[in-house]
C-alpha cells in the first residue's frame, strides 16, 4: 500500500524539499489549502457562509521546535479570532487546533500547550464560537484528552477528535458521548503500528460505524468527518434511529474535496462544516491528504508530470 510510504515521507526533510520544489506542487496544494494568510482565507469563509455552509479553520503547521514558535502559532490563531470578530463571522466559523503547534512535544509540553491554547479558546468563546482539538498520533492522545477535559471546565463547548482506526477509540467514545460534548470522528491519517491500530480498511470502516453508533446513541454532539458516501448514509440512518434532529449532529468534509456533496447535504437541511486549512507550513497536512485517497496522489502525479 502507498499510504504508509506517503505518511513516512511526511516526516522526511529531504522529501519536503523535493516536493516543495516540484513544478506542479502549487496547483495541487491550492486544491487543499485555502491560502497562506488570514486575508486570503476570509473570502473562502464568506463564500461558504453565503452557501449555507459552516467552516472550521486550521492554521497548518506541526513541526514546532521552540517555545517561541509555539507562541507564534498561538498568536496566529488569536489574529484569526480578531478577524472573525471584525467580520461578524464567529457564528459561522470555529477553529481546529493541533496541540503539537502549541508546543506539546517540547520539554514541559503538556503544560506549555495548555497555556498556549487556553487564550485561543477564551478568545473564541468571547465571539460566540469554539475550538476543536485535533487528534494526532497515538502517543499524544492522553495529553490531548487531559487538556480537553481541563478546558471544558471553563469552556464546555470545546470539542475534540477521535480516530476510528485506533483500538482505544471505542472506550474513548463511550467516555466522551456525554451531554454537552462535541466529538468529531475521523478514520485516522497517521502512520500507526499494528499494536495500536487497525491496518485493514474494512476493519477501520467497521470500527467507524461502531463508534458512530456510540456517539449517536449518546447525549453529545457528533461531528462526522468523512467523505465516504456509504458512511454518510449510515450516519444519517443512525441519526434517524437515535431520534436526532438534523441540527443535533453535523457533517464535516475537507476544503477542496467533494464540494458538490457539501452543498447537497446543506440543501437537505444538514449542518455541513468545511474543514479549511491555511498557512505557509502546509507540507505535513498536504501529505496526509495524499495518503488518504489514491485519487489525490494520482492528481498530484499528473500535475507534476504536466508542469515539469
Amino acid at each position: 500500500m502507498l499510504a504508509p510510504v506517503i505518511l513516512a515521507a511526511s516526516r522526511s526533510d529531504k522529501m519536503r524539499r523535493f516536493i516543495s520544489a516540484a513544478p506542479g506542487t502549487k496547483q495541487v496544494v491550492d486544491r487543499f489549502i485555502a491560502g497562506e494568510t488570514v486575508d486570503q482565507v476570509v473570502p473562502v469563509i464568506e463564500d461558504a457562509a453565503a452557501k449555507g455552509l459552516e467552516v472550521t479553520l486550521d492554521v497548518v503547521g506541526e513541526d514546532i521546535t521552540t517555545p517561541e514558535q509555539a507562541a507564534a502559532a498561538r498568536d496566529a490563531y488569536l489574529e484569526l479570532v480578531e478577524r472573525l470578530k471584525e467580520l461578524d463571522l464567529g457564528t459561522r466559523a470555529e477553529m481546529s487546533v493541533k496541540l503539537s503547534m502549541f508546543g506539546q512535544s517540547l520539554d514541559g509540553g503538556h503544560e506549555l500547550a495548555l497555556a498556549n491554547v487556553r487564550p485561543v479558546v477564551e478568545a473564541a468563546a468571547a465571539i460566540g464560537t469554539t475550538v476543536t482539538l485535533d487528534a494526532e498520533d497515538h502517543t499524544t492522545l492522553d495529553s490531548m484528552f487531559a487538556i480537553h477535559e481541563e478546558l471544558r471546565k471553563d469552556f464546555p463547548q470545546t470539542g475534540c477528535v477521535i480516530q476510528a482506526y485506533l483500538f482505544r477509540t471505542e472506550d474513548d467514545a463511550r467516555r466522551l458521548a456525554a451531554a454537552g460534548s462535541r466529538v468529531r470522528i475521523v478514520k485516522g491519517a497517521y502512520k500507526e503500528p499494528a499494536s495500536v491500530a487497525y491496518q485493514d480498511k474494512a476493519e477501520i470502516d467497521k470500527a467507524y460505524v461502531r463508534i458512530l453508533r456510540i456517539l449517536m446513541d449518546g447525549d453529545g454532539y457528533p461531528m462526522i468527518g468523512s467523505h465516504d458516501p456509504r458512511l454518510i448514509a449510515i450516519a444519517q440512518e443512525l441519526g434517524r434511529r437515535a431520534g436526532r434532529k438534523l441540527d443535533e449532529y453535523e457533517f464535516q468534509m475537507l476544503y477542496g474535496i467533494r464540494s458538490e456533496e457539501h452543498l447537497r447535504l446543506a440543501a437537505e437541511g444538514h449542518r455541513m462544516r468545511v474543514y479549511t486549512a491555511y498557512g505557509t507550513d502546509w507540507y505535513g497536512y498536504f501529505m496526509r491528504r495524499l495518503a488518504e485517497k489514491p485519487a489525490n496522489l494520482l492528481f498530484f502525479g499528473r500535475s507534476v508530470l504536466t508542469k515539469g
